[in-house]
């Protein structure tokens, strides 16, 4: 694979589908049981916090997905 993608361990996610009338964020928490390896296009990487990776998804939305590698490890596979 080309480095435009990462392999990642990701868990539960917090989805947000945009705004109500009232400009407040509309989410929606997914709890799993356990974390699972996918493989990311870095573009749909917006940022990464020590708890969340947040990606872009469908129809304009955003997904905060909790990780397991840790913020060190995420950081030096982006930078490279």
């Amino acid at each position: 694979m080309s480095s435009k993608f990462i392999e990642l361990t990701l868990g539960s996610h917090i989805i947000s589908h945009g705004y109500n009338n009232e400009n407040k964020e509309i989410t929606e928490e997914v709890a799993v049981k356990e974390f699972s390896k996918k493989i990311v296009a870095l573009s749909r990487i917006k940022s990464v916090s020590e708890k969340y990776i947040l990606t872009d998804y469908l129809d304009g939305r955003w997904i905060y997905w909790e990780y397991k590698e840790g913020f060190k490890a995420v950081k030096k596979a982006l930078i490279k």
